[in-house]
């Protein structure tokens, strides 16, 4: 009889426990009305952005030192919504997204969405465009030169996007490159 009771007490037990792991989400982190927010390897002017699905930046902070970063945040006074934490580096943007509902936040997922930025670079008369697109993102390119457009194009990659563009020689003065891509705009400004 003690056998049989403790069977069905253990039976029991292993079945709470896999409910309680059935209901638990891993890509949601438990609300809260303070939240840290950490980034890995942060260089020295280095940006970090806040901003709110509609785009409007609630926060902005240039790193002043290098290393781990980590702050505690009370976002509690924010309207509801979906909002972005985004490190600008160098050559991509680190973008970690949380809701705010009722003053509590909660983050949506615990992976970072890594956005890798257009290398844009001009030597003489040449101008080299290139970036890294996983996920197979168009690049509309456009090259003004002293503000009149002279080239306009949309590309599709596979993961490398390397273009080379052959400057005319003869044509001296400023030149301004514009790039979209991932809801974005890059801006390169160089005299030739």
């Amino acid at each position: 009889m003690k056998t049989k009771m403790k069977t069905i007490l253990l039976v029991a037990l292993m079945f709470g426990t896999l409910i309680g792991y059935a209901n638990n989400n891993d890509n949601e982190v438990k609300a809260k009305k303070t939240v840290k927010v950490e980034f890995n390897n942060v260089k020295k002017g280095q940006t970090l952005t806040i901003k709110s699905e509609n785009g409007i930046q609630v926060y902005n902070q240039k790193m002043s030192i290098s290393g781990n970063y980590s702050r505690t945040f009370n976002f509690s006074a924010l309207e509801d919504g979906i909002y972005t934490a985004e490190l600008n580096k160098a050559f991509e943007i680190i973008i970690k997204k949380f809701a705010v509902k009722n003053g509590l936040v909660t983050f949506l997922n615990n992976t970072d969405v890594k956005i890798f930025k257009p290398v844009i670079r001009a030597e003489d008369n040449l101008l080299y465009i290139s970036k890294l697109t996983f996920d197979k993102e168009s690049l509309d390119i456009t090259i003004f030169y002293n503000d009149e457009e002279i080239l306009s194009e949309t590309v599709t990659s596979e993961e490398l996007l390397n273009r080379a563009y052959k400057l005319s020689e003869n044509k001296e003065g400023d030149y301004k490159v514009v790039v979209n891509s991932d809801d974005r705009t890059y801006v390169k400004s160089f005299t030739i």
